[in-house]
């Protein structure tokens, strides 16, 4: 049988890295997780007399139809997430925009737009591919620093729903070109609440360090500045504060700023139409003990239903990442006297959060085995890209032969989205699976695509 283990997304201060070490000395036993026990904490995955299925259809046969690496999400999975948001809040208005950089396949857009999903945009691109989805404009929030006057522009002659506005110079920039298209644009302020949300600092958004947001200190005055712009109409106040957070504390220190400024608001004659918490929800990748999104709601309800506005929320990782896995092949087993090497078809251009965020995936087999105590040593899993950093999984104990196909968890957030065409590598396939069906959604890439657009220098 094939185990392995997580950590959180980390902030790296030195107890960390004692710790860290400390982790690393015991990680060289090799850490062992039960395979069936993950999977049964894990939506849509189950194993069916040893052998690992995702909705209906086995692994080893997506595998083998679509080939290795490929990414492979359930539909079930993503539907189930959508809706334990909706209904967890059916008692107060609000939307659910979920956030398309999670995963932004036209498939996955499209499954959550047939349900009347909003969506959650970071650029021009991502709103091209919701309208191709078949997503309403009037139903997204367009967020993100760096939105340009294309982009603006882009947005308001598509009519989208809200601006999350993130700074004095953007607000102006709206107004302008509001203006010069003789529209009216609806914004609502991302305030910036100074709230740790305890997560790795490269996914932390709601501290005053980050780049995200206008202070808590001046959101007053730049919503007076708004209410005197005419081409701008004030609807709400948005804050998100970071990811992969897994207690509600966050959340309630962010939402009490947010309830203070709102009164000061009020009595400056400003009123808003909704209060949007963002997301960052966090998800089980291993051990993790995230709150649900249940639990998530009946604690947040009681203040929300006071303020008697329109909530909006924008999930990503917790609707998509464990509807999803990568699938990749053992190639090459190297043990050596320091360390044993499994390589494998994937690596680092194809996932690369273990490499940028320290994350741990629980990487399992695709066909359990019955020798596993005998046959069990530690690996490191890691690609064949030149560097050091291309790992997968570090201090695993599993049982591995060349041509094992291994399935890594909770990709279906931050994986394909997040991959690239370094040293050349083509871009994985993309596949849904609904109960027994199984299709594929975005084709592998070739690597003559990958230079179709380049060109030889002719000018000598």
């Amino acid at each position: 049988m094939s185990n392995s283990t997580t950590a959180n997304e980390h902030s790296v201060s030195p107890q960390d890295q004692s710790q860290g070490q400390a982790q690393e000395q015991n990680h060289n036993q090799g850490l062992e997780v039960d395979a069936q026990a993950l999977v049964a904490q894990l939506p849509a995955l189950d194993y069916d007399n040893g052998a690992l299925k995702i909705e209906g259809v086995s692994v080893a046969t997506l595998a083998k139809q679509y080939g290795t690496p490929s990414y492979i999400y359930s539909k079930q999975a993503i539907l189930d997430a959508y809706h334990a948001y909706s209904d967890s809040f059916a008692e107060i208005p609000h939307k659910i925009c979920y956030a398309v950089k999670a995963n932004s396949n036209l498939a996955v857009l499209g499954i959550l737009a047939r349900e009347g999903a909003g969506f959650d945009i970071v650029s021009a691109g991502e709103l091209a591919r919701v309208i191709a989805a078949g997503g309403d404009p009037k139903r997204v929030v367009f967020s993100g620093v760096g939105k340009r006057a294309d982009d603006i522009r882009f947005a308001l002659e598509t009519g989208i729903g809200c601006f999350n506005v993130e700074s004095d110079s953007e607000l102006e920039l709206i107004q302008s070109v509001a203006a010069q298209l003789d529209k009216i644009a609806s914004i609502s302020l991302r305030v910036n609440p100074n709230v740790d949300a305890k997560t790795h600092p490269y996914i932390s958004t709601g501290l005053k360090d980050n780049k995200f947001g206008i202070s808590h200190e001046r959101a007053l005055e730049v919503y007076q500045q708004a209410a005197q712009m005419p081409n701008i109409n004030i609807q709400g106040i948005d804050c998100h504060i970071g990811s992969q957070l897994t207690e509600v504390a966050p959340f309630i220190d962010a939402l009490d700023k947010l309830i203070e400024l709102i009164d000061d608001l009020r009595a400056n004659g400003i009123e808003l139409s909704h209060i949007d918490l963002g997301g960052g929800l966090g998800v089980q990748y291993i051990d993790e003990s995230p709150i649900s999104i249940a639990d998530f709601a009946a604690t947040l309800l009681p203040k929300l239903k006071a303020l008697g506005l329109k909530v909006y929320f924008e999930p990503g990782r917790s609707i998509v990442a464990n509807a999803g896995v990568l699938l990749t092949r053992v190639d090459v087993l190297k043990p050596t006297q320091h360390k044993n090497f499994a390589i494998v078809d994937a690596a680092m251009n194809d996932m690369i959060r273990p490499a940028l965020y320290q994350a741990e995936m629980g990487i399992i087999p695709a066909q359990l085995t019955t020798d596993s105590a005998d046959g069990a040593k530690t690996w490191d899993i890691v690609g064949a890209i030149c560097e050091t950093g291309d790992f997968l999984a570090k201090n695993r104990k599993l049982t591995l032969a060349v041509g094992d196909v291994l399935t890594i968890t909770g990709a279906g957030a931050y994986g394909f989205v997040m991959s690239s065409n370094y040293n050349t590598r083509p871009r994985s396939a993309e596949v849904m699976v609904s109960k027994d069906q199984h299709q594929l959604i975005r084709q592998r890439e070739l690597v003559e695509d990958l230079f179709a657009t380049e060109q030889l220098w002719q000018a000598d």
